[in-house]
């Protein structure tokens, strides 16, 4: 049986890189010195950007065949067994991880293993993996 569970995408996260990106352009874009070099530069992030904006937006969490796998737009993680996973948790760590928003939530699995997600509905993903490894340790309420 396969469960998908959709990813939580943080707006803010959004709106904090493309300031990043097109920032810098503003005060150029404002008084006219718009020239060639700096279309390139546009183009470049617009492209850049776009990537970005297709990983948070495509981010899935798939229970299938006792694996938890994580697809991050056209990135595939290393399935995890769900008989490795210990522990999930609510988190607030910023490590670059499979999880486009700030509410994140921490699996640890394996020898000293963890991995950071994002999911919709926190709630729903814990219950499913407890369901198939009840001797996870649940910390999410």
């Amino acid at each position: 049986m396969k469960k998908e569970f959709p990813s939580k995408v943080s707006y803010g996260l959004l709106t904090f890189i493309f300031l990043v990106f097109y920032g810098p352009l503003i005060p150029d874009l404002i008084s006219g010195n718009f020239n060639d070099g700096l279309w390139g530069i546009l183009i470049f992030l617009s492209i850049l950007f776009i990537l970005i904006l297709h990983l948070f937006i495509n981010t899935r969490y798939i229970i299938e065949d006792d694996q938890l796998k994580i697809n991050a737009g056209f990135l595939s993680y290393k399935p995890i067994e769900i008989a490795s996973i210990k522990e999930i948790s609510n988190s607030g760590s910023l490590i670059a991880s499979p999880a486009p928003s700030f509410d994140r939530i921490e699996i640890k699995y394996g020898n000293y293993k963890e991995v950071y997600i994002s999911p919709k509905n926190k709630t729903a993903l814990a219950a499913a993996l407890i369901e198939i490894n009840p001797s996870i340790r649940n910390n999410i309420v």
